[in-house]
């Protein structure tokens, strides 16, 4: 997306309520600046009409129909980090540019993580609450000190670092959870980085959660997990979905834990008989980890000065559409942007360790291009897993932020194709290359995974397979897929010796369950097997 220069005396809409530091700094760059707090519907729509950039927080809905009433709009700044109310594809259809605030809170997020975390720990709101009524129960609270305490940090990114570095200043070991941080960053931080969720429960004394909420970290501590943090307490201010309401309220007042400080839950406004509100030893807010003076104003300032940029046709830091690109050379590239993603994506999911390393190659006509955005692509695909929020414009940053070489290889040589990228995901201990290019028609093609030549469709559901190569591995394959009423819809297979290691691709309709994997790697003739979900599959 080309982001053109403009005028200096542009008009901006702010629909939400934000801070006036964000507002005074449109207006004393010369743009005027109107407030319509209780726009909606064809008011809206209305209002849209000569409109140059748009200021929301979460209580607008910027949809298509808003898109198609603002002819001259520009960019829609979100003042805060959530983006569910905009429609971001249509938003990218009509030219506009999306950015969010998501660095405006960090500092009052992992604050209020502490704060929380002392709380639950000496019994803070319970002892207030008593005194306040009239008891002095000094003999029924006994804290727990965080001195040579461990705390356990599920998420290394910008809050969790910040909490580790305020706690860890404080005497407590820290062991930190997260398959997208570096060793070398969290050794930076004084924290030890484990491999296995169940190795930080099995250890720590506190459990304070950094995670977002995606589809692998939806209820990703229940029952079981909780059981294992026997005696501890868990603190949870990111987001509600990951930990199990119910089985943290049971544990809880069963004596399995502690105690327990939760500020976000999964359906907000919380509904009055959430179980976590009925057990004294847990402590619960409504939602306040942003909820601070000097965070509001971050935000707004933030929100502000990406809408100057995007009138000045500078780049906007945190787009979460399309990024700025030359427009004669977008053609060229255009094909191998997906074509990256893609390949970052299948190479993640073939991956079993900590990526530490993330190489892009570029071999062939491709290399002669300015690449940033292609290889922003392949990061993007590499890091879909750890949020939905991660794009090509902030890619690059969550690699620099999570300790993670990127490197850019060109080279004008290409075995036997017009133009290759390789995405090659590592560590100290092994290393996963995937490579694609494109054929004639916008048609991508997977040609090598690790050193198998291989023609595999990037697209929905697929199999990867290491085997034997030996007659009847492949029947065998398709058999138990076949009794499973699994489709192939299409096969591809590589070996490097004959009679050594083979690898066969599998395009698949439907995706394929564990215990499938588990029959076909039950197998002797199975070395291994990896499912691959794509965000263009059904």
């Amino acid at each position: 997306m080309r982001t053109p220069r403009l005028p200096s005396d542009m008009r901006v809409l702010v629909t939400d309520p934000i801070a006036d530091a964000g507002i005074e700094l449109l207006r004393d760059a010369g743009h005027e600046v109107e407030t319509g707090y209780d726009l909606a519907g064809d008011d809206l729509l209305d209002a849209m009409a000569d409109v140059n950039a748009l200021i929301v927080r979460s209580g607008t809905e910027v949809t298509e129909e808003v898109f198609a009433a603002a002819p001259d709009l520009v960019i829609v700044g979100r003042a805060g980090i959530g983006v569910d109310n905009i429609d971001i594809d249509a938003a990218t259809d009509h030219g506009v540019i999306v950015a969010n605030a998501p660095e405006g809170n960090v500092r009052a997020a992992s604050e209020h993580t502490v704060a929380m975390t002392f709380a639950t720990a000496r019994s803070i709101p319970q002892a207030h609450i008593r005194l306040s009524g009239g008891e002095w129960a000094k003999g029924e609270f006994l804290g727990t000190e965080l001195n040579d305490k461990t705390l356990g940090v599920v998420g290394f990114g910008r809050v969790g670092q910040e909490v580790a570095k305020r706690l860890g200043n404080l005497g407590v070991d820290l062991v930190a959870f997260d398959p997208y941080i570096s060793e070398d960053r969290a050794a930076q931080l004084g924290a030890e980085l484990v491999d296995d969720l169940d190795v930080l429960l099995d250890r720590a004394d506190f459990v304070t959660i950094h995670t977002p909420l995606t589809a692998e970290t939806e209820n990703m501590i229940g029952e079981a997990e909780l059981a294992q943090l026997e005696g501890g307490y868990v603190i949870n201010c990111a987001r509600g979905g990951i930990v199990d309401e119910a089985a943290l309220a049971e544990a809880v007042e069963d004596g399995v834990l502690k105690g327990a400080a939760v500020d976000v839950f999964a359906q907000e406004p919380v509904s009055p008989d959430n179980p976590l509100l009925d057990v004294g030893d847990v402590i619960v807010t409504p939602h306040l980890g942003a909820s601070t003076e000097a965070a509001q104003e971050n935000v707004a300032t933030s929100t502000a000065s990406q809408v100057l940029a995007a009138f000045e046709g500078e780049p906007v830091v945190n787009a979460l559409n399309a990024p700025s690109v030359d427009e004669s050379a977008f053609p060229r590239i255009r094909p191998y942007i997906e074509l990256a993603d893609t390949a970052g994506k299948i190479a993640v999911q073939l991956f079993d360790d900590r990526v530490e390393t993330v190489e892009i190659e570029f071999a062939g006509d491709i290399a002669e291009e300015d690449v940033d955005l292609v290889t922003a692509s392949a990061l993007k695909g590499v890091f879909q897993p750890l949020e939905w929020q991660v794009n090509a414009v902030n890619a690059p940053q969550i690699a620099e932020d999570r300790g993670i070489d990127v490197r850019e290889l060109k080279t004008h040589q290409s075995e036997d194709f017009q133009s290759l990228v390789t995405v090659t995901v590592s560590n100290d201990d092994q290393e996963v290359s995937v490579c694609g290019t494109q054929f004639a028609g916008d048609d991508p093609r997977i040609v090598r995974i690790d050193d198998y030549r291989v023609e595999a469709i990037p697209h929905g559901h697929m199999l990867v397979a290491r085997n034997s190569d030996e007659p009847g591995v492949i029947g065998f394959i398709g058999t138990v897929l076949g009794d499973a009423d699994i489709n192939i819809a299409g096969m591809f297979n590589g070996r490097e010796v004959i009679g050594g290691e083979a690898l066969s691709v599998y395009n698949l309709d439907e995706p394929v369950p564990d215990d499938v994997r588990g029959r076909l790697e039950d197998d002797s003739r199975i070395i291994e097997t990896k499912y691959i979900s794509l965000d263009n599959g059904e």
